[in-house]
């Protein structure tokens, strides 16, 4: 959540013209500096336009060789890269009029708090600022989860996990409907407190544990197996960590994976077949792709 009372200047980076196929390379590259990462498909080239907010200035040498790598895994050139001034009060504006309240699927509605709060009967309701953490539901890998959440939360998994929470608004979907403790691990510590805040907004501090963790390193996570993960993170680290996910869910439980585009999902399906897991679903929307896979 971004606060009102930050008064650093702010800088939005512009990457135009991507390939589809070069969004998670570059959204990983961008995301080394920046602290939220938008995508914006371009007319009628049907290319890709990304663009990151990030203090200004910051890190420029480390965005530099992140990018330089981006290409070179990618096998394009090093695009061009916009930079620009934005101050921090006027992008926290425009962020909160672009975020509407926003309903998904039959259960759950996105509300973000400059809106007023009554209650709304049938749905379960998730409170959110717009803000730097990912996760604000906008984004269809965050949709496709809730999604699918909704179509198996019916099982009432016990424990649950939500590797690289971001917002914590997967976390916090479970929080309310399970009514039962959920870990909420990120690597990053702005995401991490952004989460407990978030927990606190939706009345679940009790019951929504955020963690600082680099994927399943965390000695909290070693000894424990889980009904239900949630990973919406990126392809590659998903496959990267499919041993360890596979080793983590309990029998009979559920995997929730996403942050993967159409063309990534045979790499990221293969990788969790091989450990032992099958596919149960599919939800596409756009050009995203979440999996539900069960051991």
């Amino acid at each position: 959540m971004l606060s009102r009372r930050r008064a650093e200047p702010l800088e939005v980076l512009i990457i135009e013209g991507l390939p589809e196929a070069a969004i998670p390379a570059f959204e990983a590259a961008l995301q080394t500096v920046c602290a939220t990462v938008a995508y914006f498909r371009e007319e009628p080239a049907e290319t890709w336009r990304l663009e990151g907010v990030r203090e200004a200035g910051a890190h420029h040498d480390e965005l530099e060789g992140a990018l330089a790598l981006a290409a070179l895994v990618s096998g394009i050139d090093t695009p061009a890269l916009q930079a620009g001034p934005i101050e921090a009060e006027g992008w926290l504006a425009r962020t909160i009029e672009s975020f509407p309240e926003a309903p998904i699927g039959r259960r759950f509605l996105i509300r973000p708090t400059h809106l007023p709060n009554p209650r709304e009967h049938g749905r379960i309701v998730l409170r959110l600022d717009a803000g730097l953490a990912f996760g604000s539901g906008e984004h269809a890998s965050t949709q496709g989860c809730l999604m699918a959440f909704e179509g198996m939360a019916h099982r009432r998994p016990r424990r649950v996990l939500d590797l690289g929470t971001g917002s914590a608004i997967l976390a916090l979907a479970a929080a309310l409907w399970l009514k039962r403790p959920v870990l909420a691990t990120d690597i990053d510590p702005w995401s991490v407190r952004v989460a407990r805040e978030n927990a606190v907004l939706n009345g679940v501090q009790r019951l929504l544990h955020p963690r600082l963790a680099d994927g399943w390193k965390s000695r909290a996570m070693q000894a424990r197996r889980y009904d239900l993960i949630f990973a919406n993170i990126l392809a590659r680290p998903l496959c990267a960590m499919a041993h360890e996910l596979a080793a983590h869910l309990a029998p009979g439980g559920t995997a929730i994976l996403a942050g993967l585009l159409g063309n990534q999902a045979r790499m990221v399906l293969a990788a969790h077949r091989r450990q032992g897991l099958r596919l149960e679903r599919r939800i596409d929307i756009g050009a995203w792709t979440t999996l539900v896979l069960r051991r």
